[in-house]
């Protein structure tokens, strides 16, 4: 689902194409200072010196345990990779996707 949801956002913007993409089971235990709850998802910036591209990480447990069904889900991932895609391209998730 998340790298459906990063391959559709990439036809329109391809510099999406550069990021990786991944899930863990639940975010680290000590959020960060400014994270209100438990967060669904996180970007990390490019390191270009360790040779890291930007990453996002979208994590499972919160994210199925908010979602009702396949179709809220998949829903719900979409939008997480959208909002997380936008904070880390600077831009607003309605730049991203028309559709959030």
């Amino acid at each position: 689902m998340v790298i459906g949801a990063a391959d559709a956002l990439a036809r329109r913007h391809p510099e999406i194409a550069q990021m990786q993409f991944a899930v863990e089971e639940v975010p680290p235990s000590d959020p960060a200072p400014w994270e209100n709850g438990v967060v669904l998802g996180r970007g990390f910036a490019a390191e270009p010196r360790a040779g890291l591209p930007a990453r996002i990480v979208l994590y499972r447990r919160p994210i199925t345990s908010r979602a009702a069904d396949d179709a809220e889900l998949a829903e719900l991932v979409r939008r997480v990779v959208v909002e997380q895609v936008a904070l880390m391209l600077g831009r607003r998730p309605e730049e991203i996707d028309p559709d959030s």
